[in-house]
């Protein structure tokens, strides 16, 4: 065979592998709209709880494992030294109140009589040594009364008067009533008492501490003894709302998917189970592939962070249970759990 015959038919044979090749991927390219498969886990999430105030621990109320719900008393702290501020508060509060209401009410009437009975006693006393202090000072320059008798006459009727004078304001003070001023002030040291009171009760109340959030204990940090303070966490607690499931997305892939895509979450624990959910979250950021992820071919690529919301009614997924994630790009998008979202047990189908 001729060389220019050689050479053609190896020109042929190329061009026939070449179009069978175009014919074979056009052929086994996957559609657009195919089902995306991806890999991760479920999202682990904790709190940290602590105390806001600082004592030993009294009470630890909940064991490693157990379920709480928002509002639970999980922990306590000795609450001794915290009691005896808020009755010191509450008892300063209540003589502030007692005071501020006397001022507020002004005199009594028997107090009022009372001032005026003294004021009238004494006029008569000042009256009657202030004729006598008069009748010696007539007699004196006759020799009917001594020098001597004369001043003490005075003395006394100045005493008498001063007497008088100091029970007629008290008396007119009764009618009165006290001041504005005094008033205010009386008001306002019963306002800082209160405010005393409230501060004592919260510090009270920072004894005990509540679960933050729905969750499951996960360690007891602290046990009864230890010292606790407000940057000493007691408890780890994972919280499994909202559940998802962190998967990545090659760039390739990046343009079927949008957030509220319908998608599915399998596990190896549950074989049969499947968990409806929704994309509720794509990253922005291009990362390299975290090292966990199950495909060999992504481990060196760029991907973006993608989350899969699911509804769990029964409980079944765990926190860093490895998933599956099927993405529907075809699918609907909206943004919120599909109707009978939760674990359908596709043997019951």
């Amino acid at each position: 065979m001729s060389k220019p015959i050689r050479i053609v038919l190896g020109l042929v044979l190329v061009a026939g592998l070449a179009a069978s090749g175009w014919v074979y991927l056009r052929l086994h390219r996957p559609a657009a709209t195919a089902t995306l498969t991806l890999y991760g886990d479920v999202d682990i999430r904790e709190v940290q709880p602590a105390f806001n105030a600082s004592d030993h621990v009294a009470t630890m109320t909940v064991q490693e494992g157990a379920s709480v719900k928002r509002g639970d008393l999980i922990a306590t702290l000795n609450d001794t030294r915290y009691a005896a501020m808020l009755a010191q508060a509450q008892g300063q509060m209540r003589a502030a109140q007692q005071a501020l209401a006397r001022l507020v009410a002004g005199s009594r009437p028997e107090e009022i009589a009372q001032a005026k009975a003294t004021m009238d006693a004494l006029e008569v006393t000042y009256r009657n040594n202030d004729m006598t202090s008069r009748r010696y000072a007539a007699l004196t320059p006759t020799g009917g009364a001594t020098m001597q008798q004369r001043d003490d006459a005075r003395a006394a009727f100045e005493a008498a008067r001063h007497q008088y004078e100091a029970a007629r304001q008290v008396y007119e003070l009764a009618v009165k009533g006290p001041r504005a001023e005094d008033i205010a002030a009386a008001r306002g040291t019963y306002d800082a008492a209160a405010a005393a009171v409230a501060l004592a009760q919260r510090q009270f109340d920072d004894t005990r501490l509540y679960a933050p959030s729905d969750g499951v204990v996960e360690d007891r940090i602290l046990e009864p003894g230890d010292m606790a303070t407000p940057a000493t966490p007691v408890y780890t607690i994972a919280l499994p709302n909202p559940l998802w499931v962190r998967t990545y997305v090659p760039e390739t892939a990046l343009g079927r998917v949008q957030l509220g895509n319908t998608a599915t979450v399998s596990t190896d624990s549950f074989p049969g189970h499947v968990y409806h959910g929704w994309v509720g979250y794509l990253s922005r950021t291009a990362e390299f592939t975290p090292k966990f992820v199950e495909t060999p071919e992504l481990r060196t690529a760029l991907v973006y962070q993608l989350r899969v919301y699911v509804c769990d009614a029964r409980g079944e997924l765990r926190l860093g249970m490895p998933a599956t994630v099927t993405i529907d790009p075809a699918g609907p998008t909206p943004f919120a759990p599909p109707p009978g979202c939760g674990p359908d047990d596709v043997s019951h189908n």
